[in-house]
């Protein structure tokens, strides 16, 4: 399949039709309109090279449903000894610039470049993007941020400054969004982590029925 190139026009190809590792398109910007038409349709700005973003939606799927999540039992107890506070939608941009700046073993630089940082901390500003920030004696050691619409979440990147700080920040994540009933988190790409709590590889025909499903729910603008 071709890969499209976009116009100043807010809209996508569809996602099945995207290339065999998932990506669908170049172009456009990250404009709010954008990016929620985006993540709405299946589709995620994954980055930017050459100053072109660069859109995916990969099949499989790697997806979270919140019920079936499965921490370990010693993240539980580490839960449970009260070490970390965990906050919600209180440093967001402090969130996304650690994901941004951590090194991560195996990986050279980051795709999370000042475009981006921009683009969700404006989504946050709106209520579209959340963060969960993890505390150790008073101080930011993790955390995740992510978009939400309707009863879907879509994960976008975590970071820890100590061990198991943005595990905890996931386990309380789903926590809350079990009580707002959600019934979705994507985590996009397959990776161990996701897969030892609990992810699953779908096909992203059942991804697109599922995400269809979510978004008739109600948006939470707000994590309370």
């Amino acid at each position: 399949m071709p890969v499209f190139l976009l116009t100043d026009e807010p809209v996508f190809p569809p996602a099945d039709i995207a290339e065999s590792d998932g990506l669908l398109a170049i172009g456009g910007d990250l404009s709010v309109q954008r990016l929620m038409t985006a993540y709405t349709h299946g589709i995620f700005p994954w980055f930017i090279e050459d100053g072109k973003v660069f859109w995916f939606s990969p099949d499989p799927r790697t997806v979270i449903f919140p019920e079936k999540f499965n921490p370990s039992k010693s993240l539980k107890r580490i839960w449970k000894s009260k070490k970390f506070e965990i906050r919600f939608d209180t440093a967001f941009r402090q969130v996304i610039e650690n994901c941004s700046e951590v090194p991560r073993p195996g990986q050279e630089g980051t795709w999370i470049s000042d475009e981006f940082i921009e683009a969700y901390t404006n989504l946050h500003r709106l209520g579209y993007a959340h963060s969960v920030e993890t505390y150790y004696q008073g101080s930011l050691v993790g955390g995740l941020y992510g978009v939400s619409q309707g009863a879907a979440f879509f994960g976008e990147s975590m970071f820890h400054l100590m061990p198991d700080a943005s595990k905890i920040a996931l386990l309380q994540l789903v926590e809350r969004l079990k009580s707002l009933h959600f019934t979705m988190i994507d985590a996009q790409v397959e990776t161990p982590l996701m897969l030892s709590l609990g992810a699953e590889l779908i096909s992203r025909k059942r991804y697109l029925d599922l995400l269809s499903n979510a978004l008739k729910s109600p948006i939470i603008r707000a994590f309370p």
